[in-house]
């Protein structure tokens, strides 16, 4: 099969960021550009330049900042938006400007109070104003808003005329996400039929997802010919939001079967870009969001567990390392399997007789069955409680004090009780637990070859005085152990964890030796 390109267009910092709640600042926006820029996106929608003074100075930075990808401004076909645009876009390598007006009658009649005809003649004049204003520079992407409930002769008889004027792409917009995936599909191909010009120009698309149906609007219009995407990062966006560039990318890369098209996206790039935009925005990712979701590579079923640890491409269809993961999870939960408990205690470096092995996983089963989420710690007290006298410690701590503040160096002071009598721990650090775990390590005479693999803290309480539990792992010449701390102060409750932790860490090496 011969593959044409697919050309990405992301529209997460103009789209995505009309998503209700998001309000990026300009340096945000540069830091997302240039993560889109590394992730070998094509096209990147800048923001509109006439909207905020804000949004043309993220237009003018980014397009003085990122060099591989075309830098785009929305402009409405009016010529102080277009003439904005261009101003933000002067130092762009390669520049585009998108601009559009509305296109069915239900626009045309409540929002633009205009007739057909005067809505022909501004988009033809956008266009060949655009290409005036740049001198040819600014590449000419044109819109005709809410495509999907336009009539089709009088859509035919727009971009036919908007791609005599210069329109290098025509992007048909289903502004209201009310396309079906077949109907979608049956439009595109119409256009491609009854566009007398249109081999002229790249069709895009530009599906909202309020049908939960965006990515495969998308999808099906390449089918039918389109060879631009508009997309933005985890599906952000208005309402419901847009096609999400991830899905639609991975499910090319995955079912190259069933398209003839490929992408310039470093698909190893995708989960970082993820976590950025979702960290900038605030907006959390689902945990069963497709591709980047946190359960998206992960198994808890006792009967997937068994076959991904057989063969991966049991139970996956696409590698964890193809978006930049490092591998995929196995949860351990009420549905998990003796394979599944096995290879986890292997993980944690805990051998165990055959005997021992199934005590221990008659009682992980009993307690996944009344607990939602199983730690690691909570496996290590499963292993534990199989040995008498197991439950005591070496450490325990007898005194900690913290010191941090706006123009203060965090240090630490501890005093711990250990098997060799009473030791003091003074350290500095970049913060009050930093600090203090370094004052123990001093106290303990530990060095750096012990190291900090996992942080959680939750509060168990609700008001302001409420008991922190903090969860942790840490790691020693391939030996995995937890430790759990309670406390109202978060600090000490980070110590103790740290102590427990160190603890089993003793038990654990006197046992391999």
């Amino acid at each position: 099969m011969e593959r044409e390109k697919l050309y990405i267009f992301d529209t997460t910092l103009r789209d995505g960021e009309q998503t209700p709640g998001v309000n990026l600042t300009v340096d945000e926006k540069v830091q997302i550009a240039k993560q889109l820029e590394r992730l070998g996106v094509d096209i990147i929608e800048a923001g509109f330049a006439i909207s905020s003074p804000a949004d043309f100075e993220a237009i003018k930075r980014i397009s003085r900042e990122v060099k591989n990808s075309t830098v785009c401004s929305l402009a409405r076909a009016v010529e102080a938006d277009i003439k904005a645009a261009w101003d933000a876009l002067k130092s762009a390598e390669k520049p585009r400007i998108h601009t559009f007006i509305a296109t069915s009658d239900i626009h045309l009649k409540y929002k633009l109070r205009m007739t057909r005809d005067e809505v022909l003649k501004r988009a033809v004049e956008a266009v060949k104003m655009i290409i005036d204003i740049s001198d040819g520079r600014a590449e000419v992407e044109f819109s005709p808003e809410d495509a999907v409930r336009t009539e089709l002769s009088y859509l035919y008889e727009v971009l036919e005329a908007v791609i005599e004027a210069g329109a290098k792409v025509v992007n048909i917009p289903d502004t209201v996400g009310y396309a079906i995936p077949d109907e979608w599909h049956d439009r595109i191909l119409a256009i491609r039929e009854n566009v007398k010009n249109i081999d002229k120009a790249i069709i895009s698309v530009h599906c909202h997802n309020d049908l939960g149906l965006a990515t495969a609007n998308s999808l099906l219009a390449v089918k039918a010919g389109a060879r631009q995407v508009e997309c933005t990062i985890n599906g952000i966006g208005e309402r419901a939001g847009n096609a999400a560039m991830e899905e639609i990318v991975m499910a090319i890369k995955v079912r190259k079967d069933q398209f003839p098209v490929y992408t310039d996206i470093d698909t190893t790039q995708i989960y970082r870009t993820s976590q950025l935009v979702s960290r900038l925005t605030g907006i959390i990712i689902s945990r069963t969001k497709p591709i980047v979701g946190d359960n998206a590579f992960a198994h808890e079923s006792g009967i997937h567990q068994h076959g991904v640890l057989a063969k991966r491409e049991t139970y996956e269809i696409m590698k964890p390392e193809d978006i930049g993961l490092k591998e995929s999870k196995i949860v351990l939960g009420k549905h998990s399997g003796s394979h599944a408990f096995r290879k986890k205690l292997e993980e944690m470096g805990i051998e165990l007789s055959e005997e021992k092995l199934k005590e221990a996983f008659r009682k992980f089963k009993e307690l996944a069955s009344r607990k939602k989420e199983i730690f690691d710690i909570d496996i290590e007290l499963i292993v534990e409680g199989l040995d008498e006298g197991a439950r005591d410690k070496n450490y325990k701590l007898l005194y900690n004090q913290a010191v941090s503040g706006e123009g203060i160096i965090p240090s630490a002071t501890v005093k711990i009780e250990t098997p060799h009598g009473e030791k003091l721990g003074l350290a500095v650090g970049n913060g009050p637990v930093d600090a203090t775990y370094k004052a123990i390590k001093n106290a303990l005479n530990i060095g750096d070859e012990i190291q900090l693999k996992d942080f959680k803290i939750r509060a168990l309480t609700s008001g302001t005085d409420a008991l922190a539990e903090v969860f942790l792992t840490i790691e020693f010449e391939g030996m995995s152990v937890s430790g759990r701390g309670v406390d109202p102060d978060i600090v000490r409750a980070s110590a103790l964890a740290f102590l427990e932790a160190l603890d089993r860490l003793e038990k654990r090496k006197k046992k391999h030796h």
